[in-house]
């Protein structure tokens, strides 16, 4: 790059060049006026795939699911602080998905900001508790330099989303310089002597367990639990994961249960929890008269290694102290179930995902309290990837299975959505029509918050009434969500019965570009 060239490129060219150089391939946005000399950038940079969203919470969702699949992070254009405030369920969900990302916000020209305009805000105090790193570019100089350290940043020690703030001027003046290339961090090795401690303790425990998420999900790390297992460990996942790779020809770990109750009970008598990739289970709510950590009485919680770690690496080695054999064969045989019929529910749904979800597919899992039977049933379907909803936020379905989809387009995406959860950011669908991605959208139709329901009941809260009804009811008036995706551009059909079910997805898979099944199922 020549002395002119530098002298003539703006701060936005430099950021986003910068990136470029790096690696990043997509930016999902919803840009407004303060990021109009970024929006040119991009134009001009065609390394990195710009795709439109119509809701910052489908941005950053679909920059997730970007990174879910290519293993970089994928950049957000986000307008000033409330943009980032609508996207940040999102990020939210990322971060502890341990995605990373790098969310740029535009903010005012810094000599503008004095006078507290309309759109005002502080970015950074909003921002920064979601943020591993986060930095405002208030001078030209800095704008490539910055977004070469926020690359950085977002793989750790811990990967995650950072924030890169770019004010208007710092974007349109010239003078700005790409930032010198960063090496990319990598995940932390096994200690030895936690290792060996570890292989020390299960062999003096009556039943050891571990907890595993990270690598260790990866198809090679999944074969290292395999050998952990034959050691005697019960190997279990978190309640929530990134991505597992799953189905025949790979290892089947157990899985955490989601109510505090029932993880007590199915870790009983556990007295050595070991941990890899992740932290000491602990509860997703607070119950009354239930414990927080789920840890049973007398059980030694020991960490091998966090999400900083390359949880794949620490299973290998464990497997080794253990003196366990390289190969072990613990792995899932192809299982194809036939046509369900009848009544159409999570089963007989599972039943049709596990009979026609091809190989090689990866799904986004929003199901809420109808995703489980559909994640148990495809244990052993064709070999696929699944990616969860780790931070609880509801709403990510459909946007992290858009960028899956863009991240991968010769491979098929599901996505799995209740209807109280796909409305929070349905909008996805008319980003997946635009780029005809490869998605297929199965929407559990229930016109109900179906697991507020259950938690009614669980947090002792008293029988619902009328208001507690409305409160965490959809069906008055009911959502037509054949008409919601055909209005945005996406195939639609309603299936009311397991044979709808089965023949409208064998067709969806078929199709090319996005789909969408209502799948009626009962609330309760």
């Amino acid at each position: 790059m020549t002395d002119e060239t530098v002298q003539t490129m703006t701060g936005a060219e430099a950021l986003v060049s910068t990136l470029a150089d790096h690696g990043v391939k997509a930016c999902f946005a919803n840009p407004g006026t303060s990021e109009m000399h970024l929006v040119t950038a991009l134009d001009h940079e065609p390394r990195i795939k710009s795709v439109l969203c119509l809701f910052e919470g489908v941005a950053t969702g679909a920059a997730d699911g970007h990174a879910r699949v290519t293993g970089d992070p994928a950049m957000t254009l986000l307008h000033l602080g409330a943009g980032y405030l609508n996207g940040g369920a999102n990020i939210h969900n990322a971060r502890r998905a341990w995605t990373p990302m790098i969310n740029v916000i535009g903010d005012h020209a810094v000599p503008h900001q004095r006078y507290d305009a309309p759109l005002t805000s502080d970015i950074t105090g909003m921002a920064g508790p979601n943020s591993n790193w986060i930095k405002s570019a208030d001078k030209v100089s800095t704008a490539g330099e910055l977004a070469a350290e926020a690359w950085e940043a977002s793989f750790g020690p811990v990967p995650g989303p950072v924030s890169l703030v770019l004010p208007a001027d710092t974007a349109w003046l010239e003078g700005g310089r790409p930032g010198k290339a960063r090496t990319r961090p990598s995940l932390r090795k096994p200690d030895d002597a936690r290792i060996d401690a570890a292989a020390k303790a299960v062999k003096s425990a009556s039943k050891p367990v571990i907890i595993i998420n990270g690598t260790a999900l990866t198809e090679a790390g999944l074969a290292q639990a395999a050998r952990v297992k034959a050691a005697g460990v019960r190997v279990l996942t978190d309640t929530f994961f990134p991505r597992q790779a799953r189905g025949a020809g790979r290892f089947i770990p157990d899985r955490m249960q989601y109510f505090a109750e029932g993880a007590m009970s199915d870790l009983g008598g556990a007295d050595l929890m070991l941990i890899a990739g992740t932290q000491v289970p602990v509860a997703f709510f607070a119950y009354p008269g239930k414990p927080s950590l789920l840890l049973p009485e007398g059980c030694t919680p020991m960490v091998l290694g966090g999400p900083e770690t390359d949880s794949a690496a620490l299973l290998e080695a464990l497997a080794d102290a253990l003196g366990v054999k390289k190969e072990v064969t613990d792995v899932a045989p192809l299982e194809t179930p036939g046509m369900p019929s009848g009544d159409l529910n999570a089963m007989t749904v599972g039943a049709s995902i596990s009979r026609h979800m091809p190989e090689g597919a990866f799904v986004s899992d929003d199901g809420v309290s109808n995703g489980l039977p559909s994640f148990l049933m495809t244990q052993r379907a064709r070999p696929h990837d699944w990616m969860m909803l780790t931070g609880g936020a509801i709403g990510q379905g459909m946007p992290l299975a858009l960028g899956a989809s863009l991240a991968a387009p010769d491979r098929k995406t599901l996505c799995i959505s209740g209807d109280g959860a796909g409305m929070y950011t349905n909008q996805a669908l008319w980003s997946m029509a635009r780029e005809s991605a490869n998605v297929v959208n199965v929407i559990f139709v229930n016109h109900s918050y179906r697991i507020l329901n259950i938690e009614l009941a669980r947090t002792g809260a008293g029988n619902p009434g009328p208001v507690a009804q409305d409160l965490l009811g959809l069906g008055h008036p009911e959502i037509d969500w054949v008409k919601l995706s055909e209005a945005q551009g996406v195939p639609a059909v309603n299936a009311t019965n397991a044979e709808e079910f089965d023949t409208a997805l064998e067709r969806a898979f078929a199709a090319d570009g996005p789909q969408l099944i209502a799948a009626h199922v009962p609330a309760r």
